[in-house]
């Protein structure tokens, strides 16, 4: 039964804003009406309320009035401040991961390649803390749009786990690629980190949830990171690197590959791979060692259509799969690409959670996990991956 009409608006008006809207027209258990967009970049909201006919606000507290939800499409350093202008008029936001971060003070001479980790992880915290207590006050919720939470695949797992009560053991997880579509990407002070922190919050962020799964399932509370291991490396901006053009290599202050080691609450473990210096198409990979099965979780690429094509033209004018370097040859089509990775059942959830009064599956909390696990890393990886415990909030 379809029921209730909500009113959505938009804040951004690139990739993140594009498949935003793309999920919101594949929900349909609730009537929803997308009222229009902002954007600070006029020329982008033009083009994008055009291409989805869209209204075009110019005055975001006009489209926050008129909006029940407002969906937060903007780089992480906007983040804090909008969710929290969001909720204290008692809007519901859905947030882009990552959450929140630490993007320095405004200073001119800010550098992500020299400011202490250990001010950053301080300064991230009291931003989670903001927002949560934004949230708090607020008759509206933080619903965090971590997309990995909702791929068929993870929520699988997630059933296979609460119903044989399974322990995990260990989770080995990555998110790599080729580099960011994001022109705000590359730069500390608008992105909050590098490969750690915009491609490690994806895969983290499901081994940390389907810890608290297991949690939840066994002794009615979930299982939380309590210290963390990290190196960092900038390969692509080593003077030695060469540049073939098949890889980005725009980043100016922060690493493009990163392994992250989490020591759970109960013991167990998880291992977290984020690289730029992937070729090949995006890897989206988590692996489950439980003590009473394995389960290999393939977001993207998977095997469900392998195509051969001999000539590159001849596919001039078909999407493959995101940032393939090449159609010629042997591919692995992602024939609906949302759907493996969540984004619909991500928007299905989030308004789901919104009519019923109840949680989402990813909520406020477990951003807040991630985060602050992001953090704890960075300053581990300052000091040459020596184990940091990470901060309750």
């Amino acid at each position: 039964m379809v029921v209730q009409n909500i009113k959505v608006g938009i804040i951004g008006s690139g990739f993140a804003a594009r498949f935003h809207c793309d999920a919101l027209r594949r929900v349909y258990r609730v009537n929803l009406e997308i009222i229009g967009a902002y954007s600070l970049n006029l020329e982008n909201l033009n083009a994008f309320c055009q291409e989805k006919n869209l209204k075009p606000f110019d005055n975001l507290d006009s489209l926050i009035n008129e909006a029940d939800v407002l969906h937060l499409c903007t780089p992480p350093v906007t983040h804090e401040a909008l969710s929290i202008k969001i909720l204290s008029k008692n809007k519901y936001v859905v947030v882009e991961k990552p959450l929140t971060g630490y993007f320095g003070k405004g200073e001119e001479d800010f550098s992500g390649d020299t400011f202490s980790r250990e001010a950053g992880l301080e300064e991230s915290l009291k931003s989670i803390r903001n927002i949560l207590l934004a949230e708090e006050n607020s008759k509206g919720k933080v619903l965090y749009a971590e997309n990995w939470i909702y791929a068929p695949a993870i929520q699988k797992e997630r059933e296979i786990i609460e119903k044989t009560k399974s322990q995990i053991l260990c989770i080995q997880a990555q998110q790599s690629h080729s580099g960011s579509h994001s022109t705000a990407y590359g730069k500390w002070e608008l992105s909050g980190g590098g490969s750690l922190m915009g491609k490690g919050c994806h895969p983290m962020a499901a081994a940390i949830y389907l810890k608290h799964v297991e949690g939840r399932s066994t002794n009615g509370k979930p299982i939380r990171p309590m210290s963390v291991s990290c190196r960092v490396h900038s390969i692509t901006r080593l003077p030695t690197y060469k540049n073939l053009e098949h890889l980005k290599d725009t980043y100016t202050d922060v690493e493009d590959y990163a392994l992250t080691h989490i020591i759970f609450e109960d013991g167990t473990i998880a291992d977290i791979t984020a690289s730029e210096i992937l070729h090949g198409g995006v890897k989206n990979y988590l692996e489950v060692h439980a003590n009473n099965h394995r389960t290999i979780c393939n977001l993207t690429p998977t095997n469900a259509m392998q195509t051969y094509n001999p000539k590159e033209e001849y596919f001039e004018d078909i999407y493959v799969v995101e940032k393939t370097g090449t159609k010629q040859g042997w591919s692995n089509i992602s024939p609906d690409e949302a759907w493996f990775n969540g984004y619909q059942h991500e928007m299905d959830n989030f308004y789901d959670s919104i009519v019923k009064g109840s949680d989402p599956e990813s909520n406020s909390a477990l951003a807040a996990d991630v985060i602050r696990s992001i953090y704890s890393a960075y300053l581990s990886a300052e000091n040459k991956g020596a184990e940091v415990k990470i901060p309750w909030l």
